[in-house]
């Protein structure tokens, strides 16, 4: 989109101030992100942010989500006594009609999303949808994974946790059956049913590798079944990027709140380590280079237990183990899938990427697994 484009969808949004100039601002993966600077030094700069509506499909309720969590924790830091509230916590500005996104329609910029919910499918998809939030200045986010910086996202990701534990308002799922471990299961046996392309007899190892554990990957289901592991207001994306530090390493405030919704804890728990505790990138296929970094595991687990032990269960912290195991395996099943269906989902690089991806993770599950007893025992004994 254009300067001026830009500028025109600022102006729906209640914000303080002149725009001075609107400037690409990161390098996210799904939403496209804009820093929109004001003319006067008084006044706040502004994130500007394409919501992608395919991924999220419900924006509605993407946002409804989003107001009640920030709501939430800018009351509980006002009630606490805490300073710099707005650095903390994500502050979105409404629209002027009092939204907290706004609709552009590409043949009426000023269609409002009751008049688009009247509208065919089609022309849903054919809008842009658009929302703001204050610039938090003076911070930065992280790429490397240090102990250090896997001790704070524990502390962080466990005390966001545990902020949302009294959060009357209901959430619902912006990505439903996100982390759902017996429908990813479901659709790779449907999948491999199916064979569209022609795929299934290259990956006989890695398929008995899965059926092997794919009745104990799908235990949290089972056990929410039976009442005994609940769901909690989980954020689900949990990396060391999707939170911002100050200028002397302390963690601020989490962000990128798009997949705040209720979920096992194990699934902020085990995405993180699935990620931050592999020696090897995702899609590495130095298979022999892969280990389970225990040294990020033990720093990741100090800090959120301290941060949840007011409210974890004995079952939830039980099978924190079995989370780390199952998101490689969850992983391992989303690639495979993609890889026997001929590559739809997933942006490859070249043909193999996805089978690549499948194998790493089955390997990185399998250095895991090496480690669950010893895991299991470092738990206990904190």
């Amino acid at each position: 989109m254009t300067n001026e484009q830009l500028i025109e969808i600022v102006r729906h949004f209640r914000i303080e101030g002149s725009v001075a100039a609107v400037e690409p601002l990161g390098k996210g993966l799904i939403n496209d992100t804009f820093l929109v600077r004001t003319q006067e030094a008084d006044k706040p700069d502004y994130v500007l942010q394409r919501i992608n509506h395919h991924i999220f499909t419900d924006v509605e309720l993407l946002q409804h989500n989003i107001e009640a969590v920030t709501n939430h924790l800018h009351h509980k830091l006002q009630t606490a006594g805490i300073a710099d509230v707005d650095r903390r916590v994500l502050r979105f500005i409404p629209t002027s009609t009092g939204k907290t996104y706004y609709v552009c329609s590409p043949d009426n910029e000023e269609a409002s999303a009751n008049l688009l919910s009247e509208n065919s499918e089609k022309n849903k998809h054919d809008c842009s949808y658009w929302r703001m939030n204050i610039y938090i200045a003076d911070t930065l986010t992280l790429e490397e994974i240090t102990p250090k910086s896997s001790y704070d996202c524990g502390r962080a990701f466990g005390h966001f946790q545990k902020q949302l534990i009294d959060l009357k308002e209901p959430l619902g799922e912006t990505i439903p059956n996100f982390h759902n471990m017996e429908l990813r299961i479901s659709q790779l046996r449907q999948t491999i049913a199916n064979d569209v392309a022609g795929r299934v007899k290259e990956v006989s190892k890695e398929l008995e590798l899965i059926e092997a554990h794919a009745d104990e990957m799908c235990l949290a289901e089972k056990l929410h079944r039976q009442g005994l592991l609940p769901k909690r207001i989980c954020h689900c994306d949990t990396k060391v990027n999707n939170m911002l530090f100050d200028r002397n390493g302390n963690v601020l405030c989490i962000i990128d709140l798009d997949t705040v919704m209720p979920a096992y804890i194990i699934s902020d728990y085990g995405d993180f380590l699935r990620t931050a505790a592999n020696s090897q990138p995702e899609d590495s296929p130095e298979l022999d280079s892969i280990a389970f970094r225990w040294d990020i595991f033990e720093a990741f687990t100090r800090g959120y237990l301290e941060s949840t032990a007011s409210f974890l269960t004995p079952i939830e912290r039980e099978h924190l183990p079995l989370a780390v195991a199952l998101f490689p395996m969850m992983q391992a099943v989303r690639f495979l899938t993609d890889y026997l269906n001929g590559d739809t989902y997933y942006k490859i690089q070249y043909p193999e990427h996805n089978l690549i991806r499948t194998r790493n993770q089955l390997r990185y599950f399998q250095e895991v697994e090496a480690c669950r007893e010893r895991m299991s025992t470092f738990i206990c004994n904190l």
